[in-house]
């Protein structure tokens, strides 16, 4: 049996303090001292400064927004219209290539109005209850945020025709022969919906949206100004001539101009001193293999290999697909939209051609064509000027 004193053991005097007491004593505390201390508040204030300049690079207000002109002014007319009436804004649909603002558009919509704004994506929305949490504690006139909206599953869709029509959310409680439909009404809100690929919507939600509106490519002024106050957000010294060459090669998108920036900010503090002139800015994207036109090396080399080993085409995509060692796929969907849009590149029935603009910018000499011949000049041979027709097919 163990037995318990309830005598206190005498405190021990400081002369009498046994060596593994003072050796105790003698041992760091694992707490950070007075230095160490400073240098994580330094830390943690540099982090949030960090993350307000990261804030920051967003603009608040359509004033601030550069850009997309013919949007901001249809959107100031809504916004005005529905606060004379004291109504929420109308369900809005946003669509474009990705990097345009759709996101930044939202944020501020709700700024204008006055209101919060949730944000979310359509892949998180995958059962009832997901959406339904949003619109029951949506409050009135707040936004409702939903990118890549063309994903949404087919039931969740269902869901949110009531609410945008109706502001109501039907609701089935119980299985079978015991099961009843309820409806909770809700705080009218307004939907936004963000998709790069507008054809992927049903037509019962695209026509649900009082509003459907394009952002399209900027200009190079436009991204030379976003430049410049993305500059001044992040408190990096640049030229307005260094901000042009970083614009030039953006490809239309203020995404990818900011990330070019964030780039050459780096290349300067490491590599070199001073404001970003035009000549370090081309500098350094030359060494992220970023060209005068925007191109990368992946879309180099796919413009590349068309001309050296197909005699710049007709090529299929699988063809080229197999020769570059990219998913097919990836060359459709990632790649060729750009070369498209800037005229390097063409589609035809027989495959992908490079334009003589993307000969002339590799630095290729553009070949003489033979003139293909056509249906008309087979039924009319008089009209090849006695051209071998066998020969031209």
């Amino acid at each position: 049996m163990a037995i318990i004193s309830s005598k206190q053991p005498e405190p021990q005097k400081p002369g009498n303090q046994k060596p593994d007491d003072q050796a105790a004593k003698k041992i760091p505390s694992s707490q950070p001292q007075t230095g160490q201390k400073n240098q994580l508040l330094e830390s943690s204030a540099r982090a949030d400064e960090v993350s307000r300049n990261e804030d920051g690079i967003r603009p608040q207000s359509l004033d601030d927004y550069i850009g997309q002109k013919a949007l901001k002014e249809v959107l100031q007319i809504a916004i005005q219209a529905a606060q004379s009436r004291n109504e929420p804004l109308d369900h809005l649909l946003l669509y474009g290539p990705p990097g345009l603002g759709k996101t930044t558009m939202a944020l501020i919509l709700a700024q204008e109005m006055k209101v919060d704004c949730k944000i979310t994506t359509a892949p998180a929305l995958e059962r009832p209850r997901d959406i339904a949490g949003l619109l029951v504690n949506a409050k009135a006139g707040d936004i409702l945020f939903i990118d890549e909206i063309h994903r949404l599953s087919r039931v969740t869709e269902e869901i949110l025709y009531p609410a945008m029509e109706d502001a109501r959310l039907d609701i089935t409680i119980g299985k079978g022969q015991s099961a009843r439909t309820r409806s909770i009404p809700l705080q009218p809100f307004t939907l936004v919906g963000a998709t790069t690929k507008v054809g992927a919507l049903t037509s019962p939600l695209r026509d649900r949206f009082g509003l459907i509106q394009r952002l399209r490519f900027y200009e190079l002024d436009e991204l030379t100004n976003i430049i410049l106050r993305t500059a001044t957000v992040l408190k990096t010294d640049v030229e307005e001539s260094g901000a042009m060459e970083i614009a030039r090669r953006a490809r239309g998108t203020p995404r990818i101009a900011n990330r070019l920036l964030k780039r050459v900010r780096d290349y300067v503090q490491v590599k070199a001193s001073g404001p970003i002139t035009e000549q370090i800015a081309g500098e350094a994207l030359e060494l992220f293999n970023v060209d005068p036109c925007g191109l990368d090396w992946t879309d180099r080399r796919l413009l590349s290999v068309m001309i050296e080993n197909f005699n710049g085409g007709p090529v299929g995509l699988d063809t080229m697909a197999a020769a570059t060692g990219e998913d097919a796929q990836t060359i459709e969907e990632v790649y060729e939209p750009y070369l498209l849009q800037i005229g390097y590149l063409q589609r035809t029935p027989r495959g992908r051609i490079a334009t003589p603009a993307a000969w002339k910018h590799l630095g290729y000499e553009v070949p003489e064509r033979p003139t293909l011949v056509t249906q008309a000049d087979i039924k009319n041979p008089d009209t090849n000027n006695g051209t071998d027709q066998l020969s031209l097919m």
